[in-house]
C-alpha cells in the first residue's frame, strides 16, 4: 500500500546498550508537518530510562506546524554552506531537490553530538515493489583493502547479506559483502528487526549499490546502497506495535487507511 504523505521515522539509540528504539514519526501533508511519538518509546522509557526530547515533552500529544521542527531542522546541511550541493550529490537526488522531508531520508540525518537518527518508511514503485535507501554504516572499522575495494564498487553491483551473530557488540549485526567476500560495511542497527522481519516473509529482499562516493567524500556517505523487496499479502513493512502511535486518534487513521 503506498504511502500518502511522506513519512519519516525517528530513531533513539541508548548510549550505553546501543539498543535502538523507533520513538516517533514525523509526516507532511503539502503544508502542516506531524509529530507523534510511537510506542516504541514506552519501551525506551521503561528498559533504558528514555526521556521525552524537549521539543515533544509529552509522550500522547499530536504536535503541529507549519515549519518544519527545529529537532530535525537541526539534522539538516544550511543551503549557505559551500559544500550544499556537494552534498546533494552524494545523497543521489536532483540538485534543485530542497524538501527537508526527501533530504532528511536520504541522508539520516545522524549527528556525533546526539543519539538520534531518521528513516523513511519505504518507497514504493508502480510495480508494487518497496524500496528503501541507506548508507553503510561501519566503514570506519574496515582495514583500508577494504576501503580500496569499496571505492572499486560500481552502480548496481549486488551486495549480499551476512548475519554476524558471533559480533560482540551486536549479535543481531547484519554485513554487506560482495561477491568476491568484502565485507563493505553494515546495516544501519535501527533497520535491523524490520529487515530481518522482511527476511522471514520471504520477500525476495536485495541489496544493489545506488551510488559510490569517492574520496575525499566522508566514509559516512561513501556507500550509498538500495533495498528491494516485495511483501506477502497482508504484510505492511514498518507496521509493527513499535511504529504505532501512542496516540489513539492518530493511530485510528492509520490503521484505517
Amino acid at each position: 500500500m503506498k504511502t500518502k504523505t511522506p513519512t519519516l521515522f525517528l530513531a533513539w539509540q541508548d548510549s550505553i546498550s546501543r539498543y535502538w528504539f523507533p520513538i516517533g514519526r514525523l509526516t507532511f501533508d503539502g503544508s502542516v508537518y506531524r509529530f507523534v511519538y510511537t510506542q516504541g518509546v514506552r519501551e525506551a522509557k521503561e528498559k533504558f530510562a528514555f526521556k521525552p526530547l524537549s521539543s515533544f515533552p509529552h509522550l500522547d500529544e499530536i504536535y503541529t506546524s507549519t515549519q518544519l521542527f527545529p529537532v530535525f531542522v537541526n539534522r539538516l546541511m544550511s543551503r549557505s554552506r559551500p559544500d550544499y550541493q556537494r552534498f546533494i550529490k552524494w545523497l543521489n537526488i536532483p540538485n534543485d531537490e530542497h524538501d527537508p522531508i526527501t533530504i532528511l531520508a536520504r541522508s539520516g540525518g545522524e549527528r556525533e553530538t546526539d543519539t538520534l537518527a531518521v528513516f523513511p518508511c519505504p518507497e514504493i514503485d508502480e510495480r508494487g515493489q518497496y524500496h528503501l535507501y541507506f548508507f553503510c554504516h561501519g566503514l570506519r572499522h574496515l582495514p583500508s583493502g577494504t576501503i580500496e575495494r569499496i571505492n572499486q564498487l560500481e552502480f548496481g553491483e549486488k551486495l549480499w547479506l551476512a548475519h554476524e551473530f558471533q559480533n560482540p557488540y551486536d549479535s543481531q549485526a547484519l554485513i554487506l559483502n560482495t561477491e568476491d567476500h568484502y565485507i563493505v560495511g553494515y546495516c544501519p542497527r535501527y533497520l535491523l528487526a524490520e529487515i530481518f522481519e522482511l527476511l522471514r516473509q520471504n520477500s525476495n529482499l536485495e541489496v544493489r549499490v545506488e551510488r559510490l562516493n569517492k574520496p575525499p567524500t566522508p566514509l559516512q556517505f561513501r556507500l550509498l546502497c538500495k533495498m528491494s523487496f516485495d511483501i506477502q499479502p497482508g504484510f505492511r513493512p514498518f507496521s509493527n506495535y513499535q511504529y504505532q502511535p501512542i496516540n489513539v486518534e492518530v493511530a485510528t487513521t492509520i490503521k484505517s487507511s
